[in-house]
């Protein structure tokens, strides 16, 4: 056996044993390390790396090598601003790399130390202390150069720092080789993420979940719900800034950014309010977007699911531009997709019809980004983005009226974010900047009669939402350290959100609700040991502490701090370590909704014991006494990157968050409040008299659905449903992930793998014994994974992916579901420049859930709810696409 097959089958071996599985990475073409002109001679020959830098601007692509080498790349943008860079790909050395990226030009780089890589002019010479310390440069000197673009790190505002938390990053390769067309696509894809919260696919009943009326869908777009803990307790950025909340719940449509736009998504699974601020529980996620485009490309993609319904039509353009110092790119997005009806899936055509499993959607969107240097020294930076999407939906019909209900939201998500960053002397760097945004939500709900057809309208009101923020922070070196230069963040802000519901048809604001906030914030670094520190069992070791304090005007002050560990015991392994205190405020809903009391039949909520005549008086809102969540999180790493099989690398992470005073509505499944004995304590089986009229006196409004006049006589319980601060949620668990590339045939193949196992439970009260969250219906399922494997040659790219959710359990019957096993796979071709008029054509046909597997299912409470999890389960189906692009 050949030496190179013997080493791909242990590493497969390898992989398979740490994963159980096989997975996907990008494929690139094969490469060798040679040093190309003008390049310095290296000292210590850096190990081999996957390389894939597309042809285009110069700067983009030395911020690719920087983030694929895990360098501190800096450089002045005027330096490179209107530059082009080739293509290059393969396995090779940073030092290969960077070199066949400046080969050609009159640049070339001085390397301090072993991570930190700056470019200059070939003519300029290096000083007498750089040449005694016996730094890598070229022959000349140069002037100081203030302004240096350094690669953007999730988890840390340490310019081109480490964090010590896992942080998964989706490339725009990555996003276009598996087929997906969204954010929304690609964040339901990580292990980490569950896929309630807001969601399209979340049907009726999906509330009866810990995560109570978030888990419902509002806005039609697509939120991040890191480990389950809502969608507000997980922060969404775009280059860095916060965008407006959406709906009711503070959830932040990722699917409003067009994907085209994307350069990549980094997500760190742990928290971070210590570096960011409110929302960083379960984590936060990143969306950077391409930092220069050049040329143009229109698309178009038609896909429609083989069992009926979700009949998609998309058209895409993209264009952009660089110029001396600065650059630009913008995109614009068309999609329609129709809804897929209850009677198109035989599991469900039994409902109502009509009645939505998945709605129908209209979007258009519209990306702008665009940067300027100044005299080398200043960088300004503007991105703006406006999304509206229209929806189509039938819900809550069972047939038992004559009429049905339809909805028909409109959701507007706007965005504007300038920022400066201003270079000073000794690497120091200040920055400026902040974000407007705006999502406004129109609900249009409607009630049709069933014989004649008349509609007519029962709700249209605004759910408003609008934030402004500012922040001004420093960051640079204090002083040297046996690993390199101790550096220090710093800064301060501030923070507004403004909810408003409207009611249109009353001409009145049911909420006015708004929230101000002013922080402060500080980060150091300290390289305790560098790698040529010469310590036995010591080549890294890294030292990252954090602390952010804020005040707010509504429940007053909060401070996280938070510390973190990097170890190298050698160049094959890392194992970080992290501990931190994160908060979430209220929502604005949870602190200003009105008070409501609701008169209903004890059936509605499972009182099936009692008589036909007997009620339920509900009472539920806002709490204007709420305080702030609190968590206290850890994580544990263990990173494998063998020096001897480059190629293998696998992560092992160990996570722990203790979530205490948790804002929740403590009765989530309505429909089985009386009989579920977790609800037991938020219910008064015996009202008094005086009791009923007090709840009915406070409250703002009081409706009736009982279908009888309000008899207190007839009441046989009183339900208390605000929002409190609860007891305590707590999760645990482990993250996989592993990886190996080699070549196979003409071409090359990567497996890839993760995997997530989650233990999650809630206790409602201190004198509650906790109840699992994790594995139960409406909750994050207790194991959740991705593998495939992506082969390419050439301009041709397939790949295949397997995807695992396992089953969940029926809280009021203890009947557990079957798991669920999709199958995904992509084929992709680009043709080449040397095609004449068919260079820059890309084809790619997808089909996900390839073999049609129906969602596992379970005994549904009420006709209007489908039967099955669709917050952890898929009623789409199989679904083709077939899109085609063309690049000038």
């Amino acid at each position: 056996m050949k030496t190179s097959t013997l080493r791909n089958a242990i590493s497969i071996a390898l992989f398979v044993a740490a994963t159980g599985t096989t997975g996907l990475a990008l494929a690139q073409d094969a490469g060798t390390d040679a040093t190309a002109p003008g390049q310095p001679p290296a000292t210590d020959a850096p190990a081999p790396i996957d390389i894939d830098l597309p042809a285009g601007p110069l700067a983009a692509a030395l911020d690719a090598l920087g983030a694929q080498s895990g360098l501190r790349l800096d450089y002045p943008p005027g330096l490179v601003a209107g530059r082009q860079a080739r293509a290059v790909r393969g396995r090779m050395s940073w030092r290969a790399a960077l070199g066949r990226l400046l080969q050609g030009t009159d640049l070339t780089y001085r390397q301090d130390g072993d991570t930190i890589v700056v470019t200059r002019r070939a003519q300029e010479r290096s000083s007498p202390e750089e040449r005694a310390s016996g730094a890598t440069t070229d022959t000349s000197a140069a002037p100081a150069v203030s302004n240096l673009a350094t690669v953007t790190v999730t988890g840390t505002r340490i310019r081109g720092g480490t964090t010590p938390s896992p942080v998964v990053t989706i490339g725009s390769e990555q996003i276009q080789q598996e087929g997906f067309t969204d954010l929304g696509e690609v964040i339901r894809s990580v292990p980490q993420n569950f896929n309630g919260g807001q969601n399209p696919g979340v049907a009726v009943g999906a509330t009866s979940g810990s995560g109570g009326i978030a888990n419902q869908n509002v806005t039609g777009g697509s939120s991040l719900n890191l480990r389950g803990l809502g969608p507000d307790a997980t922060l969404t950025l775009l280059n860095g800034r916060r965008l407006a909340y959406g709906g009711v719940v503070q959830a932040v449509d990722m699917s409003a950014i067009p994907v085209e736009a994307v350069d990549r998504v980094e997500i760190v699974p742990d928290g971070a309010s210590a570096i960011y601020g409110s929302d960083a529980v379960g984590g936060v996620a990143n969306v950077i977007l391409k930092p220069d485009f050049a040329g143009v490309t229109l698309g178009t993609r038609y896909g429609e699911a083989t069992d009926g319904g979700l009949v998609t039509r998309e058209y895409t353009a993209t264009a952009g531009t660089t110029w001396t110092g600065g650059g630009l790119i913008a995109t614009y997005k068309d999609v329609s997709a129709d809804p897929i009806y209850a009677r198109q899936r035989s599991y469900t055509d039994h409902m109502f019809d009509p009645s939505t499993l998945y709605p129908g959607s209209d979007l258009r969107s519209g990306l702008v980004s665009l940067h300027q240097s100044i005299a080398d020294s200043v960088e300004l930076r503007l991105d703006a983005l406006e999304t509206r999407r229209h929806q189509d939906i039938y819900p809550w019909n069972t047939g038992l009226m004559p009429y049905y209900y339809r909805v028909t939201p409109v959701t507007t998500t706007s965005f504007v974010s300038p920022n400066m960053e201003i270079s000073l002397a000794g690497d120091w760097t200040l920055s400026v900047g902040g974000s407007w945004g705006r999502d406004k939500h129109v609900q249009d709900q409607s009630r049709v009669g069933i014989a004649t057809g008349a509609s007519t309208t029962l709700v249209r009101e605004c759910y408003c939402n609008s934030s402004l923020s500012y922040e001004i922070g420093a960051e640079g070196p204090l002083f040297a350290m046996p690993g390199g230069d101790a550096r220090l963040a710093v800064g301060a802000g501030g923070r507004k959100n403004e909810f408003v519901q409207r009611n249109y048809l009353a001409a009145t604001t049911v909420i006015d609700g708004e929230e101000s906030s002013r922080f402060g914030y500080a980060e150091v670094n300290l390289p305790l040991v560098g790698p040529d520190s010469g310590i036995a069992a010591v080549r890294r070791l890294d030292l990252t502490a954090a602390v952010r304090g804020e005040n707010y005007d509504s429940f007053g002050s909060v401070t996280t701090p938070k510390l973190g560990l990097s170890y190298d015991p050698g160049k094959d392994v890392t194992l970080k370590a992290s501990w931190g205190k994160s908060f979430k405020a209220p929502t604005l809903l949870q602190l200003h909704q009105a008070q409501i009391a609701e008169l209903d039949p004890a059936s509605f909520y499972g009182g099936v014991a009692y008589g036909p005549g007997a009620t339920v008086l509900s009472v539920w809102g806002g709490n204007p006494d709420l305080k702030a969540e609190r968590a206290t999180t850890w994580t544990v790493s263990s990173a494998l990157h063998p020096e001897a099989v480059p190629d293998l690398e696998a992560e092992l992470t160990w996570f722990n968050i203790d979530y205490t005073d948790r804002v929740v509505q403590p009765i989530t499944d309505y429909g089985q409040a009386l009989v579920n004995p977790h609800d037991a304590q938020f219910i008064d089986y015996a009202p008094t008299a005086q009791q009923l009229a007090q709840v009915v006196g406070s409250a703002n409004a009081f409706y009736n659905f009982a279908g009888k006049p309000y008899a207190p006589g007839d009441v046989v319980a009183i339900m208390y449903a605000r929002y409190v601060n609860v007891a305590r949620q707590r999760a645990k668990g482990v993250d996989l992930s592993s990886s190996y590339r080699f070549a196979l045939g003409p071409g090359h193949l990567t497996v890839r793998g993760s995997a997530t196992w989650l233990d999650s439970s809630q206790q409602n009260a201190a004198a509650q014994a906790a109840y699992d969250v994790a594995g139960t219906l409406f909750n994050p399922a207790r194991v959740k994974g991705r593998i495939g494997a992506v082969w390419d040659r050439g301009g041709f790219v397939a790949s295949a992916f397997v995807n695992y959710v396992s089953g969940v359990t029926d809280r009021v019957n203890e009947r557990k579901t079957a798991s669920f096993t999709t199958f995904d796979t992509t084929l992709r071709y680009a043709t080449d420049d040397r095609s004449g008029a068919l260079s820059g054509l890309e084809f790619a046909l997808s089909a996900q859930n390839l073999f049609d597997r129906d969602p596992p299912l379970y005994v549904a409470a009420t006709p209007d709810r489908p039967p099955y999890d669709s917050t952890n389960y898929s009623a789409i189906g199989r679904f083709v696409s077939l899109s085609v692009s063309k690049h000038w």
